[in-house]
């Protein structure tokens, strides 16, 4: 017998990439089931793998209930970043939904700021990656409300990542800290908000975010 997956309800995708890992997540909207994970390290063929594993993830049944994707763009590692941004574009434009695409620091933003202590209202602060050869990839991040802070504190990224040969303010800048668990949580959380706001992105306007060339 044919399911109706609409009585099913629908799931927002998550797909997120490290300097050396990958994964995915899905969350059921509307529901009070937990989050689904999976997470890998890298392997030689990254490209099979990826597409491989994420078969083996999600079901076909369930990749029907898909209505929104949110991916990491980078910075992080340029191979994963891109093959990880094609993936999730050509999931979204098969699925005809809308694709949600955050930086990597942003993701980490709001779990630096409650492990060192930034909670002042209008409080701003960098994430910083320090390059092999030469300089630093950083971003801006701003506190924008923190009226509880262990609960209720909403970042915005104010400088996206980028290359930068000195960092600008050392006391306020926070070495890059990807966690592939805590990263694909907050991927679905700020997908979902985009959702209760009705905000929605085109995926022919997503790109991968890496400030230099892969051999840099």
């Amino acid at each position: 017998m044919a399911h109706d997956f609409k009585s099913y309800g629908r799931l927002t995708l998550a797909i997120h990439s490290t300097d050396n890992s990958f994964g995915f997540a899905y969350r059921e909207n509307n529901s009070s089931l937990p989050d689904k994970f999976f997470t890998k390290k890298f392997q030689k063929d990254l490209c099979n793998n990826l597409i491989v594993d994420f078969t083996n993830f999600i079901t076909k049944e369930n990749l029907k209930r898909i209505d929104k994707i949110s991916v990491s763009i980078g910075p992080s590692n340029f191979n994963a970043s891109r093959q990880i941004v094609v993936l999730a574009r050509t999931l979204a434009q098969q699925i005809n939904c809308s694709l949600d695409n955050f930086s990597s620091f942003e993701l980490m933003a709001k779990r630096i700021a409650l492990k060192n202590n930034i909670y002042s209202n209008k409080s701003s602060f960098w994430i910083f990656k320090k390059l092999k050869r030469r300089g630093f990839i950083a971003g801006k991040y701003e506190i924008c409300i923190s009226e509880n802070p262990k609960r209720n504190i909403i970042i915005k990224e104010k400088i996206l990542p980028k290359i930068f040969e000195e960092l600008a303010n050392v006391e306020s800048s926070y070495l890059a800290e990807y966690s592939d668990m805590e990263d694909l949580k907050e991927l679905l959380n700020l997908s979902n908000k985009n959702s209760k706001n009705s905000i929605s992105h085109n995926w022919e306007k997503v790109l991968p975010l890496y400030p230099i060339s892969p051999f840099n």
